[in-house]
């Protein structure tokens, strides 16, 4: 009798064996968030024979992050990743393939494939140790202690006091790399200028790396708190020149820049690469413009598309939580009542009820958030006409996220009417909005390049700021 139950229990603990058998190790997946982006999960037993799951998404910069939740039945597999209020439900099949769907605020298709190792891209730019200056490690706190900041600060070699910087990141939380595809901008930057005689200061994002703190519901004023300690920080520091200390940001670190200029008089020099000029509205519709266009779509359907994407934006802004879904749906009716059904499809994916909700649902739950509340109604020209420190504004002219011409045009004007103690406007041909020398231009093609920022760049900011007094 106890020879059949056990018998039994191997038989049916074989099936959930073998399904965790074929889960178990590294799996490659990529999802198209506008921009293609590598997923990578590994499922296996931890040393208490538990089964667990990490995630990494290599051109973001996020590595090793445990899946809050696993379950494997049958074929199936279901994570949770609670850090990121995301999921991911699955199905293997075979024993190389696993399709499913991952959620993060909207639902996109993720299809993996069972890898042996993961391929490290080339980035020839990235500095390897050991360095000619010094480079710590950081942790240190906001006044109340309510968040903790990881950071990293190189200082040069040699008798200080230095001109010192900090480094403001773009828009989506960043590591203090600044890492994207496989780039790390901000490793690059401060590596040149700290080997041309400058302290740098950059720091992980709220939720990234090692810096703690609430971003569900920060906006980008929050995020400007947070580089003011920055700041702080570095005004403590015995290395550092307290009258030789500025800001570079880039993209939405340009906005943090602009708000941090306009509240502060300790500021020497801010430097913005591809920061905001015109109000984000205009940003937004142009980026989206831009995108489309290179994605081949005629004008026809992008001015049709725009129309609606224009309305998405200041109903979004101008409606509170109980009527935005119901002025959205107007607003979608509205638009399909003079629009043609193809071009509907065609820009909307919208065929009938279900799929017009679903798009509907998608979008608010992309930009109905403080956040994004909050960024639209930025006007940049409040801040840049209060900013007395001097400036620096670059834009590459090949650039689809911040369009240059429109960009740079605004920041002028702005600062003609302000009180900046002398600012400078470059439009840099060839670069892309990382400002890497770019062929086709495209947000994909980021991760294809091996440049990570173009030298010229480098030289460009590193002698402006030399020249800062």
């Amino acid at each position: 009798m106890r020879k059949y139950i056990l018998f039994c229990a191997l038989l049916f603990g074989v099936p959930e064996l073998n399904a965790q058998m074929k889960a178990f190790g590294i799996w490659e997946g990529k999802m198209n968030a506008g921009v293609e982006l590598r997923i990578i999960f590994r499922i296996y037993k931890d040393e208490l024979n538990r089964v667990v799951a990490t995630m990494d998404s290599p051109d973001q910069g996020i590595k090793d992050v445990k899946a809050s939740s696993v379950k494997i039945e049958n074929d199936s597999v279901y994570l949770e990743l609670s850090q990121y209020n995301a999921k991911y439900s699955g199905k293997i099949i075979g024993d190389t393939i696993m399709i499913g769907t991952f959620e993060h605020g909207t639902s996109l298709p993720l299809t993996f494939r069972k890898i042996q190792s993961v391929t490290v891209k080339k980035r020839p730019q990235t500095p390897i140790p050991p360095f000619p200056y010094i480079a710590e490690d950081l942790i240190y706190y906001n006044a109340d202690k309510s968040i903790s900041y990881g950071a990293t600060i190189t200082i040069p070699n040699g008798k200080g006091p230095f001109p010192a910087v900090l480094l403001l990141t773009g828009s989506g939380q960043q590591n203090r790399d600044e890492e994207i595809m496989g780039h790390k901008p901000f490793a690059v930057i401060a590596d040149y200028l700290t080997r041309n005689g400058f302290v740098v200061l950059r720091v992980d994002d709220r939720g990234m790396g090692k810096t703690t703190g609430d971003v569900l519901s920060a906006t980008t004023l929050d995020f400007a708190r947070d580089a003011a300690t920055s700041i702080e920080y570095l005004k403590n520091r015995n290395e550092v020149n307290q009258s030789r200390i500025g800001l570079i940001g880039h993209s939405e670190g340009g906005m943090i820049a602009q708000i941090l200029g306009a509240e502060r008089n300790d500021l020497s020099f801010i430097i913005m690469l591809a920061g905001p000029g015109e109000n984000n509205i205009k940003l937004m519709e142009d980026q989206n413009k831009a995108i489309l266009t290179k994605a081949g779509m005629s004008e026809e359907y992008i001015n049709s598309y725009l129309s609606l994407y224009r309305k998405f934006l200041t109903t979004i802004l101008t409606s509170d939580q109980s009527s935005v879904l119901n002025n959205l749906t107007k607003v979608v009716d509205d638009w399909m009542a003079v629009t043609p059904n193809n071009i509907v499809k065609a820009t909307t994916g919208i065929s009938d009820e279900t799929t017009k909700m679903r798009f509907i649902n998608q979008f608010r739950n992309q930009v109905d958030r403080p956040w994004f509340r909050y960024f639209l109604s930025y006007d940049p020209a409040i801040n840049l006409k209060k900013i007395r420190a001097k400036i620096l504004a670059l834009n590459g002219a090949s650039d689809i996220q911040v369009i240059s011409k429109g960009n740079l045009a605004a920041i002028e004007q702005a600062l003609i009417q302000g009180r900046s103690a002398g600012y400078e406007i470059k439009e840099l041909p060839g670069l892309n909005h990382l400002f890497q020398d770019c062929k086709s231009c495209t947000v994909a093609e980021y991760g294809q390049l091996e440049q990570t920022i173009s030298p010229v760049v480098l030289k460009i900011i590193t002698e402006w700021m030399k020249a800062v007094k």
